[in-house]
């Protein structure tokens, strides 16, 4: 696209002040989160680029705009973006090229990621372990698993570099991603006797992996193991825990959460959603209300798996109106869950004759959702007879707009 390049080369090549008001990484990263069309997202991009304090604090603004390349498949614009980004002066600095290579791995673009790696010398870059990290990133993100190990191997020998506990991290995940958790085992063992650190990162993705595997007995003996050896167990590890029993016994559940505050941890929102799930899959409802409803007494937030499994399971029990609430308070923290629960939602509002809160709910989610999914909701609108007349004037399309959010 002849525009997206001109907008690149602006971008990247301009260094006058510009007509562009530039924005904080903070804002373009919200704005992005919500911004699915991917001309967009690289014009807000655009306007940070810039301004940014280092290349960690931009790397996730410049990973949301490659996703939403790649989700559109305009490979060639993400290759023309982040090859642009190889002329800034910044491109010595080893965290700056670093970013390339894991924004190549968000696109699953592993070739253009291993000859970034690959160029550093020319490009005057120091190649360390750093850099050697990112290559395994994009590799385990371009789900690349099995060419993970021979990079392990090759790289450090080729380029005198020591792994580290990161490194054996993303080898360990990428035996785990596989279906590997005995390999990933033995790596433990392996950071142990080379005296690197077994972080609880490393730990959790084997257990995890052990659960997924049905290995329950392995797991146990692997959690006791650490337990013995005085590893810093953290909230992540018990949720993993928690993962694996949570469609089970609430009694059980709520003795590992409190076991958790016995060790001085304090459960986060995934602790309680888990919690809340597993009164819902009980029929519990009230039970799962009230948790939903102490969330910000506990010192936590809903997220939108919080508002996915409630909606789902209030609209399942036949509560469409506090499914509804519930979606509104979704809306004002920008967590609507996804088309399936949304349609569902406002399926039932219909079959409660709830037509006004129904148009409301669907005029709500069609400015909230990408415009991929705006013909399906067209679809619902026409299949449940929710088409709208057209729209009057700007007042009360002001007044439908608070419809929802009041």
């Amino acid at each position: 696209m002849s525009s997206f390049v001109r907008r690149v080369r602006h971008l990247c090549t301009n260094t006058t002040t510009t007509t562009t008001p530039s924005i904080s990484i903070s804002r373009a990263k919200s704005k992005l989160r919500s911004e699915y069309d991917p001309d967009k997202a690289l014009e807000i991009y655009s306007t940070v680029s810039k301004n940014y304090s280092s290349p960690v604090s931009s790397r996730y603004a410049q990973d949301l705009t490659v996703r939403r390349l790649a989700k559109s498949r305009r490979f060639s614009d993400i290759e023309t973006l982040i090859e642009s980004h190889k002329k800034d002066p910044k491109i010595t600095q080893e965290p700056f090229l670093c970013t390339l290579i894991r924004s190549y791995g968000q696109a699953g673009m592993f070739d253009h990621a291993m000859r970034t790696f690959e160029q550093m010398d020319e490009l005057g870059t120091p190649r360390s372990v750093i850099s050697f990290n990112a290559l395994l990133f994009a590799s385990n993100q371009s789900k690349l698993y099995d060419k993970i190990s021979s990079l392990f191997n090759e790289i450090p020998r080729k380029y005198n570099l020591s792994p580290d506990k990161i490194s054996y991290g993303l080898l360990i995940k990428s035996y785990c991603e596989s279906g590997f958790p005995d390999k990933a085992l033995e790596l433990l063992n392996e950071m142990e006797d080379k005296g690197v650190e077994v972080t609880a990162v490393a730990f959790t993705t084997v257990l995890n992996s052990l659960y997924k595997k049905g290995n329950c007995e392995e797991a146990q003996r692997l959690w006791s193991e650490m337990v013995r050896k005085g590893c810093d167990l953290d909230v992540a590890a018990y949720n993993v825990r928690i993962t694996n029993i949570y469609g089970g016994d609430p009694v059980r559940l709520k003795e590992l959460i409190d076991e958790m505050g016995n060790v001085g941890l304090k459960p986060d929102t995934i602790t309680y959603n888990f919690l809340m799930t597993c009164y819902c899959k009980n029929g519990m409802m009230d039970e799962a209300k009230k948790m939903y409803e102490g969330l910000e007494r506990n010192g936590c937030n809903p997220n939108a798996a919080t508002f996915r499994t409630l909606i789902y399971y209030l609209c399942r029990s036949g509560d469409y109106d506090k499914g509804y609430k519930v979606f509104k308070e979704s809306v004002r923290l920008h967590k609507v869950p996804n088309f399936s629960t949304m349609k569902l939602l406002v399926e039932g509002l219909v079959k409660k004759k709830k037509m006004k809160e129904a148009k409301g709910l669907i005029r709500t989610i069609k400015k909230k959702f990408p415009p991929n999914l705006l013909k399906a909701w067209k679809k619902v609108e026409e299949d449940l007879g929710l088409v709208s007349a057209p729209a009057a004037g700007p007042g009360d399309d002001n007044q439908k707009a608070t419809e929802v959010k009041d």
